[in-house]
């Protein structure tokens, strides 16, 4: 078995689940998410825990097993507490602002950069931050990865925008007058 799947879920406080003809939903204080549910997997409710099981031993079910299972925690987690990610602005004159839905950005180009924000995702700046949060993570994912590619970091100076966490290996630029090519 799955390790994964095989490990029970616990139900917080507040949260309800609501299996469908293939797919199943959660409720809970920051909203409501769903998602397709394959053949040959179950969720189930046991007391205070929730369970994934699967039909059989096949190959597909297998696989199945504990991405279902990961999908339902991460729904949980989304609908309980929410998820953060967390984008930081590097370079001179780079800044952002929100207004309403809207995150409008100066990254160097000749006019503002406007992007707009999915439903169920919200923004908010903080000098060089932008912290985007919402409850479907896989939402949140997408739409930071979008932000990001606007203006990508370069690895000379590192201008751009870029994950918190991320590490940019920084490269040397021209080695100068080193007096090369004269005759």
């Amino acid at each position: 078995m799955s390790r994964i799947g095989r490990k029970p879920l616990p139900m917080p406080k507040g949260v309800t689940l609501a299996q469908k003809a293939g797919s199943f939903s959660v409720k809970g204080p920051k909203g409501e998410l769903a998602k397709p549910l394959p053949e040959g997997i179950t969720v189930k409710i046991e007391g205070d825990k929730i369970l994934v099981l699967r039909a059989d031993d096949s190959r597909q079910n297998r696989s199945k097993h504990g991405l279902i299972r990961a999908h339902l925690a991460n729904m949980v987690k989304g609908v309980t507490d929410g998820w953060v990610r967390e984008l930081e602005i590097n370079g001179v004159g780079y800044r952002a602002e929100v207004t309403g839905d809207t995150l409008t950005m100066a990254l160097g180009y000749s006019h503002p950069v406007v992007f707009k924000l999915p439903k169920g995702i919200t923004a908010k700046v903080e000098k060089n931050r932008i912290a985007l949060s919402g409850s479907d993570r896989d939402m949140l994912g997408q739409t930071a990865a979008k932000v990001r590619e606007l203006r990508p970091p370069e690895p000379y100076k590192g201008k751009g925008v870029k994950y918190v966490e991320e590490v940019i290996k920084r490269k040397v630029g021209k080695a100068g007058a080193t007096g090369g090519g004269g005759s």
